[in-house]
């Protein structure tokens, strides 16, 4: 979940000089919204704007000859001796909370970022010069049934503690935790997904809860309001009075900015309520290391747990006839002619092509850390850990390989001619406002799970291109998206049925999935992990960029700190812990340039 460290002050300058000084204006601290500044500058409050001037607030100041917009961090700041200051000349309206201005800072050390990229995300998307009224929860709230597959006990036992992890099946309903939480106070809910801001929203004003939605509501929520949800940006929202924070999905790569400075709101969420001192609940139906590891685990009773995942269909692709495509099982061909709405999945953007052995089939993988591996001339090389061998099926001691090409497109063709029902395709390319086709079958990349909102099941063409991904993090993002499809058909009750055509039936993530136990999953990662020095054992930073090579040079400097690379221009800076890491990240001088710096890269 990343360290504590003290607030990093940016280096503070004086205004440029302009006058006396009066004695009737204060003097504030700003920081400027320029993302090639970071520092701040003391200004001038003068007296007809001081009642509208608070930490936080955002106003106009004047900066090398021209006005910029900027944020109050400091208020009665002592000045500079003998240095005239200029002065502030607009009051633009209502900014982030004084208590975000801190966090700020942190998220900064954090994630190498700068302090104004943060306060920008805490900002209003609009001026906002007034507050309307508060909306608290009523005196006496509507209370609401729990869900049958959570038992009244656990939410409440999640509510009660600090710190914890709740582990609810992808058919469980959050929805009785939510309004647990909002019984305690203000509740700040952070969730992944727009349309289940929007859901969520509208199922706690039906139940007589005001709620404010971001970024639309900001100006309800900056005044008081019962509960404050919204998406990513909303662990920067105003929540005055906050009392606990709930964060759903938290597992979800959503969650995470891909772009520079690649903050997560889990982790800024955890930071917020461990320093206003309030309970945290994190909600997933697969919790991450990252998870697990900062609070106590809550699980629902086995019984239902399963009833809350699907049923689970597993097709090995080793055994299928080999006169026929091993693309599509005799399984999947019947599912798709019985007339359901069924989504199929198949990742062709982004992913390794995977080898397998010409003679028994099977996949080519690494022997440290499992991860799909690529012929190099006469050897195996590991995209992962960069591990090398010689090029033999550890199976069955063969030493020719095939190369698995697939795609989407030529995968539609297929499937709508073996089975003769009109089949659809949906990838991330299409237009989201574009309507989904009314084929009964589609075929896609993982954006087709994000566009549906029900299907009756969901079948995975080649699970092995999640499975054995390059990147670290692959089995928990292959565990989240099944996650993901198991929500769109639902629990058991419903018939809901996943299906998995790959060659590693017996894959932890395979196992957590077919007996609804993402703990089987888990405990095999954690070793993994730890033996690898990966996240969340140690700490990881992706440079990129023209100066990269300069900056990792003068990064790798630092004790503790190990620089690999470059691999595809770009190098991988590690590190014990986060403080060994951001410590050094923060002071190792930014050479000009595009430097592309990302802290727990979600894709590498």
């Amino acid at each position: 979940m990343g360290e504590h460290h003290p607030a990093r002050r940016p280096e503070v300058r004086p205004g440029p000089l302009s006058g006396p000084l009066p004695e009737r204006d204060s003097v504030v601290r700003v920081v400027p919204d320029e993302p090639a500044i970071d520092r701040s500058f003391d200004y001038l409050v003068p007296a007809r704007l001081a009642a509208r001037v608070e930490a936080g607030s955002i106003v106009r100041v004047p900066l090398h000859g021209r006005k910029v917009g900027g944020w109050v961090v400091e208020r009665d700041v002592e000045p500079p001796a003998g240095v005239a200051l200029k002065t502030v000349t607009h009051v633009t309206g209502a900014g982030p909370e004084p208590a975000l201005l801190d966090l700020a800072e942190w998220a900064a050390w954090r994630w190498a970022g700068r302090p104004a990229h943060f306060l920008r995300t805490a900002s209003p998307p609009g001026a906002v010069r007034g507050l309307p009224p508060a909306r608290d929860l009523p005196a006496a709230p509507t209370t609401v049934p729990a869900d049958a597959l959570v038992a009244d006990d656990l939410v409440a036992d999640a509510l009660a503690r600090d710190r914890a992890v709740l582990r609810l099946p992808p058919a469980a309903d959050p929805f009785p935790l939510v309004v647990g939480a909002v019984a305690g106070g203000r509740t700040l809910v952070v969730t992944p997904a727009h349309a289940a801001v929007r859901h969520l929203a509208a199922r706690l004003r039906r139940a007589g809860i005001p709620v404010a939605t971001l970024p639309g509501d900001w100006a309800q929520a900056r005044a008081g309001c019962a509960v404050v949800l919204g998406a990513r940006a909303a662990a920067w929202g105003p929540v005055p009075g906050l009392a606990r924070v709930v964060v759903l999905d938290e597992h979800d790569e959503a969650l995470q900015e891909e772009a520079s400075p690649t903050w997560h709101a889990r982790d800024v969420a955890v930071e917020r309520a461990r320093r206003l001192g309030v309970p945290c609940v994190l909600v997933s139906p697969c919790p991450s290391l990252e998870a697990l590891g900062w609070g106590g685990l809550l699980a629902p009773a086995r019984n239902a747990e399963r009833a809350g995942w699907p049923f689970v269909d597993v097709v090995d692709r080793r055994r299928e006839d080999p006169l026929r495509s091993d693309l599509y099982s005799s399984r999947l061909v019947d599912l798709v002619r019985s007339g359901a709405r069924v989504v199929c999945v198949l990742n062709r953007k982004g992913r390794a092509r995977l080898l397998a052995c010409a003679a028994c089939s099977e996949l080519a993988r690494c022997e440290r850390c499992d991860s799909a591996v690529e012929q190099t001339e006469d050897r195996l090389r590991c995209r992962r850990c960069a591990a090398e061998r010689p090029v033999v099926c550890q199976a069955c001691g063969a030493g020719r390989l095939k190369v698995l090409r697939l795609g989407v497109s030529r995968a539609r063709e297929d499937l709508e001619r073996l089975a003769r029902v009109p089949v659809a395709e949906v990838t991330g390319d299409v237009d989201p406002t574009t309507p989904l086709p009314e084929a009964p079958v589609l075929v896609g990349t993982e954006a087709v799970l994000h566009r549906v909102e029900h299907a009756d099941a969901v079948a995975f063409l080649d699970l092995d291109q999640e499975l054995l991904a390059g990147r670290y993090r692959a089995g928990e993002q292959a565990l989240a998206l099944l996650a993901r499809a198991a929500r769109l058909v639902g629990g058991r009750a419903g018939g809901g049925r996943l299906l998995l055509q790959t060659r590693l039936p017996r894959h932890e993530v395979v196992e957590a999935v077919l007996h609804a136990d993402p703990g089987r999953f888990t405990a095999v990662e954690r070793r993994r992990r730890e033996e690898l020095g990966f996240p969340p054992f140690g700490a990881m930073a992706h440079l990129s960029g023209p100066p990269a090579s300069g900056y990792a040079a003068a990064l790798g400097q630092h004790l503790g700190v190990q620089v690999l690379g470059p691999v595809d221009g770009a190098w991988l800076a590690r590190a014990a812990d986060h403080r060994t890491l951001c410590d050094a990240l923060a002071a190792t001088p930014r050479p000009p340039g595009r430097l592309r710096v990302a802290v727990d890269p979600p894709r590498v």
